[in-house]
């Protein structure tokens, strides 16, 4: 009997837990596994790049979750710093680079994966490619990062973009001793909270020394005759600058995918069934930061780039291909982040995204502490909660804070993936002791006065 091959593009978190979950179904004989990955690194955590930058983690590699070797002990063709650079569909393979040598060749196959991650935002503008300019996507970019910080020639750094890759810099920037300057083109940072709840996030960094400045839509880059990065302009100001990380964000990377003639959805990601499956296509498998998945609030698709997600897609993929069978039903768009200690969480909708599929919706707001007031070391966290008008649905839910205030959005998480009403909510059955938390949870009493304006509103 002849093997089946399945090919992998992509050697991060979604295509080698597809490639590992598929060959632990089935054996060298029945399936041969090839992965072409392009760049130097495999199986490693992009999300920890920024504290590695910082220092909090110490090494490159305990970024590393396993190696080229490791994979290729496990019967796995991985293949690096090979690019793949076509896709023939009805002919069932794919064209490879091999960068090193610069050799081209044709791989058949009779199962893909498609897990081509996302690129960085990287605006076209003047000064964009200056010695200095990083963003922060790949290990290489931030080995490149590091070495950029030893190098320059001042204090001084700017960064282009409020979400969680820029507030998380900001803060690495300013444990290497740099003057901190944030660009922010929108209202408040963190864009993926109301401007509300923003505000809170702006003027903790402020209190951390990080200058933050909103509505700046950077115009260019200015060097010096040496070609490295002086400045960044935007409409009305100069920001000095002797290094510049740029925090955009990212975008799904379908180029290969497009070029293809496969399904890309409105925010140009991959689109697949419920089992991964690219549509349309029965021996076509995507996952990752490449795809666009069901927002199970809102019911409509979105592009969530997280390695929780892409590990997962990763090993229903395998279990699909590998014979076995699993699905992904899709998500509730949860994440958090923070800014030295100040923890930053979201799930759910924001107030915009709910106006967007036409959800009429309360709100309710409410301060508390993460302990029992009366124990030491109890901080504020500020719960912010949208509900469904006359249903109470849970619509979303966000948290700013310190003391474990983030992890707290993993009970509206659950919350939203069961479609609990806020009045479901108030009697769920928490965790309480003094060290931990109130008798009423910070996330209940929210609850609780979105129960209140569900009320009102019903009676308005």
């Amino acid at each position: 009997m002849t093997a089946e091959r399945l090919v992998v593009i992509g050697g991060d978190a979604a295509g080698m837990s597809a490639a590992s979950q598929a060959r632990r179904l089935k054996g060298p004989e029945e399936l041969s596994v090839v992965a072409f990955e392009r760049g130097h690194f495999s199986s490693y955590s992009a999300c920890g790049i920024p504290y590695w930058v910082s220092g909090d983690v110490a090494e490159r590699d305990d970024l590393i979750a396993r190696s080229p070797e490791e994979h290729r002990a496990r019967d796995i063709d991985l293949r690096m710093r090979t690019e793949v650079t076509e896709i023939d569909v009805a002919g069932q393979r794919v064209r490879a680079l091999d960068r090193e040598s610069g050799e081209t060749y044709w791989t058949g196959f009779d199962k893909l994966v498609i897990a081509t991650g996302a690129r960085p935002v990287r605006p076209a503008l003047p000064g964009m490619d200056a010695a200095g300019v990083h963003g922060v996507q790949t290990l290489d970019d931030g080995q490149a990062l590091l070495n950029s910080l030893d190098r320059a020639p001042g204090r001084r750094a700017v960064v282009v973009g409020a979400g969680y890759i820029g507030v998380e810099m900001a803060e690495a920037l300013l444990k290497h001793g740099f003057q901190v300057t944030v660009l922010n083109r929108g209202e408040q940072p963190m864009a993926t909270l109301d401007p509300d709840m923003g505000r809170l996030v702006h003027d903790a960094m402020d209190g951390l020394g990080i200058t933050t400045v909103n509505r700046a839509e950077v115009t260019k880059i200015l060097t010096g005759a040496d070609g490295r990065v002086t400045a960044v302009a935007t409409d009305d100001a100069s920001h000095p600058a002797d290094v510049v990380v740029l925090g955009i964000g990212v975008e799904p990377e379908t180029t290969l995918a497009r070029a293809a003639g496969l399904p890309v959805g409105p925010h140009g990601g991959l689109l697949t069934d419920l089992s991964m499956r690219v549509v349309g296509h029965d021996n076509i498998w995507a996952g990752g930061d490449c795809v666009e998945v069901l927002d199970l609030v809102a019911g409509r698709t979105r592009h969530i780039a997280l390695g929780t997600h892409a590990n997962k897609h990763g090993q229903i993929i395998g279990a699909n291909v590998g014979g076995g069978y699993g699905t992904f039903p899709g998500v509730v768009g949860t994440a958090v982040s923070k800014v030295c200690d100040l923890e930053i969480a979201r799930t759910g909708l924001r107030e915009k995204d709910a106006h967007a599929v036409g959800l009429r919706f309360v709100t309710a707001t409410i301060e508390s502490t993460g302990r029992a007031g009366y124990f030491p070391g109890a901080q504020l966290m500020t719960v912010k909660m949208l509900a469904e008008y006359r249903t109470g649905r849970l619509l979303g839910v966000q948290i700013v804070g310190r003391d474990g205030a983030a992890k707290r959005v993993d009970i509206a998480a659950v919350a939203l993936t069961a479609g609990m009403t806020v009045e479901q909510m108030t009697v769920l059955d928490l965790g309480y002791a003094p060290p931990f938390s109130p008798v009423w949870d910070p996330v209940l009493v929210a609850a609780r006065k979105a129960v209140t304006a569900v009320r009102r509103a019903g009676t308005a």
